[in-house]
């Protein structure tokens, strides 16, 4: 099989994680090895690649995880070519979030889990859109955590440091109108990112990423009550702009911002 309708797509704004799409009729890509998790989901058709001395077969639904320095190649398994989507990451950002515990070794390259797709395509299913600071923060902890489980390590709890935790949060609700970055959530509640997260989530029962969001779609709500326009709310709110706001709308609530103000004006 050789390819000639070959494509690799990238984001327009590449950000500190390098992210993909592709398509390969035939042959991929000669064996090769990277110090990065090699990490992606399988689209259409048959992602056959060898591994560990072994040939492996993801196929639409799959989660690959090529674990880093590992020798592997890539083509497709099948005449109708495969399509996928991939991220690299660096071993160093996810330990983090792992709290220097051994990078998780997922077995033959291949997962069936629905969490762990789950948390993968939450970094690749919108690689139009630059990610933010806080949202790359959020899903690199739910990959690392889902990923020690998958590979069947202990993920280590400690006490939640509620003080930290609250100061955080005060300090979100007094900033959800412009961006706010990580190092500003340091300062304010002395606590290192990671450990911050882990103690939001326990307390709040979610991450400082998500609790902004959902703080600003109240705000959010609120415009588009009196009146607001769409495009306006978003641009109030703290939003990079109205398709990402109404990204996020759509997913907290089931339905367009624009649907949900006319819904309140009938009301």
């Amino acid at each position: 099989m050789k390819g000639n309708n070959d494509w690799i797509r990238r984001p327009d704004e590449p950000g500190p994680l390098e992210r993909l799409e592709a398509y390969f009729s035939g042959y991929g890509y000669a064996p090769h090895r990277h110090d990065t998790y090699a990490i992606g989901c399988t689209l259409a058709g048959v992602h056959r690649f060898n591994y560990r001395k072994s040939a492996r077969y993801s196929l639409p639904g799959n989660t690959f995880v090529v674990y880093p320095d590992e020798l592997h190649d890539g083509e497709a398994g099948s005449e109708a070519g495969f399509r996928y989507r991939i991220i690299y990451i660096q071993p160093a950002m996810l330990q983090g979030p792992l709290g220097g515990q051994p990078l998780p070794f997922i077995n033959d390259g291949i997962s069936r889990d629905p969490r762990l797709r789950r948390v993968v395509w939450a970094l690749l299913s919108c690689l139009d859109n630059p990610i933010e600071e806080l949202e790359q923060q959020d899903a690199l902890f739910d990959l690392a955590q889902v990923m020690s489980v998958v590979a069947g390590k202990r993920v280590n709890r400690r006490r939640a440091d509620f003080r930290a935790a609250e100061l955080a949060r005060e300090y979100m609700h007094h900033h959800l109108d412009g961006a706010l970055s990580l190092d500003e959530l340091e300062r304010v509640s002395g606590r290192d990112r990671w450990n911050l997260s882990r103690d939001f989530r326990a307390l709040y029962g979610t991450s400082p990423y998500r609790y902004l969001t959902l703080r600003r779609l109240d705000h959010v709500r609120r415009l588009l009550s009196n009146g607001i326009s769409v495009a306006d709310a978003a641009l109030v709110s703290g939003f990079n702009d109205q398709s990402h706001m109404s990204r996020h709308f759509k997913q907290a609530y089931g339905l367009t911002p624009a649907h949900w103000a006319r819904l309140m004006r009938l009301s």
